[in-house]
């Protein structure tokens, strides 16, 4: 099973705002059920704490309590370690900064 990586804004969040983050679930409300009922684990240990805090390095999965088949897992990364997209043609060579603004590209071809 693939691990979606969740990023989150600060050093932790709530398990029960995580799942709700990570699109486990829905509703606050919904999230609240889902832990109680032990279908949900962090570090691969059943949690029924909806307020544990998660920091990044945490795994956390989403189980079918009847089968014990796992549904879903999502790690905790803080936003600014996320990694970077390798479809950007530009990356290491093009620094904004720097651009020339005034750029004409029909100069350049009749150079």
């Amino acid at each position: 099973m693939q691990i979606q990586d969740v990023s989150i804004k600060d050093s932790e969040i709530r398990l029960g705002q995580f799942i709700k983050l990570a699109n486990f679930v829905e509703t606050g409300g919904l999230a609240k059920e889902v832990i109680a009922n032990g279908a949900v684990t962090v570090n691969g240990e059943i949690d029924t704490r909806r307020g544990k805090v998660l920091r990044p390095g945490d795994e956390v999965g989403l189980i079918d309590p009847n089968t014990e088949e796992m549904l879903a897992v999502a790690r905790v990364v803080n936003a600014g370690e996320q990694p970077q997209d390798d479809d950007d043609d530009l990356g290491e060579y093009f620094d904004e900064s720097t651009a020339d603004d005034d750029f004409d590209p029909e100069k350049w071809r009749n150079m």
